[in-house]
């Protein structure tokens, strides 16, 4: 269903209960992110602030349950879209016997035609209102966390060309206000639009942007998805609302973009001017991304339409509203990767934990030897899956939703000296733990079944988990906490908390427990560092997964009888113990004071029952002050 602007949205989410006016003052300075993170967290509702001593009222979490990420994108479930896709692909790829059969397809290359989108002379509404003088000040842009560099624009729609054929690219990349007319451009080096910068750079031209923010919640979906370069969003946004996106020149420069959306700020990048140190900004990763150079994004109008609302978003430490937009994608691409290049591809699912690009589990049809490792390879050489560094192949049977049932396949069907993939590849930029930026090693675990082929050694028969917790905790006194709940429950993992204090030390650790005999035939052995809470995996998955790097941190050993495992050091890396030269970030939490007037103003707020604020958890993670860990 098409909406006819942000407002329109509003209105269904508030009909539905799926909305909460917040009428009371609230500061878009730290404020607004500590009351959407206790809302977001506990499933709450999309929240319209009306009260931020600015002229545009703020709307956050609007995509944060499946129900409003579903009614986003105009469909009853995330799973819809996905089939409508490949219905619509069995269809055309599929061979028609005969003239009429063929005729039958033509309603339907009509219909496409007429979902692509259209330039349309004249003003639009975003365009009703032209400020006299371009001013991101009068805009109520979120500082999200303490340790941000500034206030960032968290929502943008970014629209650039390609100098040399003209296609519009529609990316989303975070901005950090700096002046009434400047941002920084959060681009990163593998996104069309950081290419389309290093063109105009060589032509030695002025880039023109445009960014827009609210209008059709598709939009903004469309914005993030993971399209293939030189394929328009707005494509897939038509196609979503079942109506082709109208589209308007801007103001000031050439581009044009969809003529309801509620605030289009307009300008240029010029590749010869100085890069601007931007940032840090507390990430989707649940740690601060660290400063970085980045280009200069110069504002030179902004209008919009009347009674305008300004859309936002924070993220942080998972789950936050950004994981349901995930999921649409995980929904949506996964009907095009099996019909187009996997097959046997049956599901897929990137768990919140994983933040996207960290963890991901596959599941599949096997029919044949290597097959899970045939899978692994194909889907990291696929688009921004070069991005993932944990993928988990299982077949078919599984629930890849049951985290429980997932471990205890894994610890079944894997032998981590045979059955585990480390390569080396391309890894988001946001990656702290990797030696060098934007590149690093790669996990792969081939869970499925396996076939007499797949098996290299014979093992020992009994397997038979052994931990001698009270000995352990006994006789190494670095270690803070031990849970063995998981193995006890049949499910081979075992996870400790320790106090590193020496060079080595996760090494030298589990070397001394398989030595000594208080561990055996445990297939994977997690190590965390000792303000971690062992009981919470969740929380251990996330503080892992983010925090190694495979080929440096996860590696092999061998029992009595041929069995394996594999230790996984999910620790702080540190110069001082471990050689690493780059600044390790501090995870995100509110500081103090903004927390304490939150609980104060919550009765006020109209938001029902007290929550605590998720931030108290992760408190005991920061290593000292500011977005840089201290040693």
């Amino acid at each position: 269903m098409p909406y006819k602007n942000l407002q329109h949205f509003i209105n269904l989410l508030e009909d539905n209960d799926e909305l909460i006016r917040i009428k009371e003052f609230v500061s878009p300075h730290l404020e607004i992110t500590e009351i959407t993170d206790r809302v977001s967290k506990n499933g709450g509702k999309a929240l319209l602030f009306e009260n931020t001593g600015f002229d545009f009222p703020v709307l956050i979490n609007a995509f944060g349950s499946e129900k409003r990420m579903s009614a986003a994108i105009g469909a009853k479930d995330l799973d819809e879209v996905g089939k409508t896709m490949e219905d619509i692909f069995s269809r055309l790829v599929s061979p028609q016997q005969g003239f009429f059969n063929k005729l039958k397809l033509l309603p339907l290359l009509k219909q496409f035609s007429g979902l692509m989108p259209k330039d349309v002379k004249g003003k639009g509404e975003c365009q009703q209102i032209i400020m006299k003088e371009a001013d991101l000040f009068k805009l109520p842009v979120l500082t999200c966390w303490p340790e941000d560099g500034g206030p960032f624009i968290t929502l943008p729609v970014v629209h650039t060309i390609d100098p040399h054929n003209g296609i519009r690219n529609v990316g989303m990349y975070r901005m950090q206000v700096f002046e009434k007319n400047l941002t920084g451009m959060h681009w990163h080096l593998h996104k069309n639009s950081a290419r389309h910068y290093n063109e105009y750079k060589k032509l030695g031209k002025r880039m023109p942007v445009s960014v827009t923010l609210g209008g059709d919640p598709a939009y903004t979906y469309a914005a993030t998805a993971p399209l293939p370069d030189n394929v328009d969003e707005y494509i897939l946004a038509g196609f979503l609302r079942d109506k082709r996106v109208e589209l308007v020149k801007c103001i000031t420069n050439d581009i044009r973009v969809p003529d309801d959306v509620d605030i289009v700020i307009e300008g240029y990048v010029d590749p010869a001017e100085d890069l601007i140190l931007e940032g840090p900004f507390g990430d989707h990763t649940g740690f601060y991304s660290l400063a970085d150079h980045y280009p200069k994004f110069n504002v030179t109008c902004i209008t919009h339409r009347k009674n305008a609302v300004y859309p936002a978003t924070i993220v942080g430490t998972p789950p936050q509203e950004d994981a349901w937009i995930g999921m649409a994608t995980e929904r949506i691409f996964l009907s095009p990767i099996k019909m187009t290049m996997i097959p046997e591809i049956v599901d897929m699912h990137m768990p919140a934990e994983g933040v996207f690009h960290n963890i991901v589990i596959v599941k599949i049809n096997k029919s044949f030897s290597g097959q899970g490792i045939k899978v692994l390879n194909s889907l990291w050489g696929a688009g921004q899956m070069m991005f993932n560094k944990i993928m988990i192949v299982i077949n078919e049977d599984i629930d890849i939703h049951n985290y429980e049932e997932v471990a205890r396949v894994i610890s079944e069907n894997v032998d981590p000296d045979e059955h585990i993939s480390i390569i080396k590849g391309p890894l988001d930029v946001l990656d702290h733990s990797s030696r060098r930026m934007g590149y690093g090693s790669k996990l792969g675990i081939d869970a499925t079944s396996k076939y007499p082929e797949e098996v290299y050694y014979q093992k020992k028969e009994n397997k038979e988990i052994k931990i001698e917790k009270e000995k352990i905790l006994e006789t190494h006194q670095e270690i803070i906490g031990l849970n063995d709940k998981l193995a006890l429950d049949g499910l081979s993992v075992l996870i400790i908390s320790i106090k590193k204090s020496k060079k080595e030390h996760i090494q030298l650790l589990n070397k001394s427990l398989l030595e000594e005999g208080l561990v055996e035939n445990i297939s994977f052995i997690i190590y965390v560092d000792k303000n971690i809470d062992t009981s919470d995996v969740s929380l251990v998955v996330w503080y892992a997964a983010n925090n190694i790097e495979p080929e440096r941190d996860c590696y092999t050993f061998k029992y009595q009888g041929n069995n394996s495992g594999i230790a996984i050091d999910g620790t702080r890396k540190t110069k001082a113990f471990d050689g690493f030269e780059r600044d390790w970030p501090n995870v995100i939490v509110s500081d103090d004071e903004t927390i304490k007037s939150i609980d104060e103003k919550w009765e006020k707020l109209g938001l029902g029952e007290f929550i605590k604020s998720p931030s108290l958890k992760y408190k005991e993670q920061v290593r000292g002050g500011g977005a840089v860990a201290e040693e």
